[in-house]
């Protein structure tokens, strides 16, 4: 059996006896965490889809030991302006041991429910189209024929003469020296 969980902002498909690196959790080496934020389970063929979460599910798991991740440099550079920045950064990490993987029953009685709601909108969606179109929507079409018999064509704004242009300020140039 299968899930696909939720932790530190980043999803997992864990089995059992898997060994994963998440963000830090709290806990001690030999503790026993519960995942419970559980996006999907399956096992085979048979896969159940949470909105979001599926219902009932949990993982269990025990801390093999809390970490640091390798060393990254974040490096900031902004060109011609002098200026750069370097920074180096390990992420705290918590080594899991999948234990367990457990969907209850719960979980599919949950997701059949769901489904048959969905049979509903399909059916008001048929009313509204068996409906008749109201009238006044016909009415709308004359107002607007109404409003471009009203507007008269307008005039072209009249184009003003170029501007003149300066004199030469080399003849100008020329009177001074002399």
């Amino acid at each position: 059996m299968f899930a696909v969980i939720k932790t530190g902002g980043k999803q997992y498909r864990v089995e059992n006896n898997d060994v994963i690196l998440v963000e830090k959790l709290p806990g001690a080496a030999g503790d026993v965490i519960s995942l419970d934020e559980v996006l999907m389970v399956g096992e085979g063929d048979k896969v159940t889809v949470g909105t979001p979460l599926v219902e009932g599910a949990a993982v269990a798991a025990s801390v093999i030991d809390q970490t640091r991740g390798e060393k990254i440099i974040v490096f900031k550079k902004k060109r011609r302006q002098n200026y750069r920045r370097k920074k180096g950064h390990r992420q705290d990490l918590t080594a899991l041991r999948i234990t367990d993987v457990a969907a209850k029953a719960g979980a599919k009685k949950a997701a059949a429910k769901k489904a048959a709601p969905k049979a509903a909108p399909k059916a008001a969606d048929e009313k509204a189209e068996a409906a008749p179109k109201k009238a006044p929507a016909k009415k709308a079409a004359p107002k607007k024929a109404e409003a471009k018999a009203e507007a008269a064509p307008k005039k072209a704004p009249a184009k003003k003469a170029p501007a003149k242009k300066a004199a030469p300020k080399k003849a100008a140039a020329k009177k001074t020296e002399e």
